[in-house]
């Protein structure tokens, strides 16, 4: 029996969210350049927001770009962009067939222009887009998401559009890039690192964690596959005990 057919489509998780992980030393283990990687790694990505769209999965974030990969070497960063350029361009036709909406969530100005045309065309391009919505975290952290959430909060509390006291957890999740999709139920890390590298900071405080050895390159729907199963058979108790979950 597959990982597939053992998925309940009832019990879905609404927002599965990825670090990929694992390019480089995947690279470095093939003899090749870190960029080989990156390269090598658009297959994983296809295959995974493929299976999401068949399974029905209704939102699935990838961290493309962190704030701190700009410290990366500079020609690491420059082929970085021109992939995802060419990334973009060739894989709109493909989440157009599959009903794949295309957002992105991050400092978006500090990208290259090319980058940001590129972007911002897919993104009208696959707006009509039903079965998933497919988020690209570029240029992000947690950490400047909460900034820029508070900084925002702030000068509308100044502005007398809301009281300090209003202020409430759901009042700070409005205000963060991720306001229009709920919480991820699920994050995926591949290569093995046990952390949240300053993703979805916020977003992810009753998030389940699947951590997997395998690197970013070598991941295809079938794990995909496999991380949903295991979701699907945890217990979700949200600070609460297994027997109040139990009680109708």
């Amino acid at each position: 029996m597959t990982a597939r057919s053992e998925i309940d489509l009832q019990r879905l998780p609404a927002h599965v969210a990825v670090i990929m992980d694992g390019n480089g030393r995947w690279a470095k283990k093939k003899g090749g350049l870190r960029i080989f990687g990156h390269q090598s790694a658009i297959t994983a990505v296809r295959e995974t927001v493929e299976a999401a769209a068949e399974l029905g999965i209704r939102f699935l974030t990838l961290y493309a770009f962190s704030t701190e990969n700009w410290a990366r070497p500079a020609h690491e960063v420059t082929a970085l962009m021109q992939l995802l350029v060419h990334t973009i361009r060739q894989e709109t036709p493909t989440l157009l067939k599959n009903g794949v909406r295309l957002q992105a969530i991050g400092q978006l100005d500090s990208l290259p222009r090319s980058c940001q045309k590129e972007l911002a065309e897919a993104i009208e391009l696959t707006q009509k887009g039903e079965r998933t919505t497919l988020v690209l975290a570029l240029s992000y952290s947690g950490r400047w998401d909460l900034v820029q959430a508070t900084r925002r909060l702030g000068a509308d509390v100044a502005a007398g559009k809301l009281s300090a006291a209003e202020v409430t957890e759901q009042t700070i999740t409005g205000y963060l890039s991720t306001a229009t999709m709920p919480d991820p139920e699920l994050l995926i890390r591949t290569s093995g690192e046990q952390r949240i590298s300053n993703f979805l900071l916020w977003q992810l405080a009753y998030t389940e964690l699947y951590i997997t050895d395998l690197l970013w390159p070598d991941f295809r729907r079938e794990h995909f596959y496999e991380a949903i199963r295991e979701y699907q058979r945890r217990e979700r108790r949200f600070g609460k005990t297994s027997e109040q979950l139990t009680v109708s």
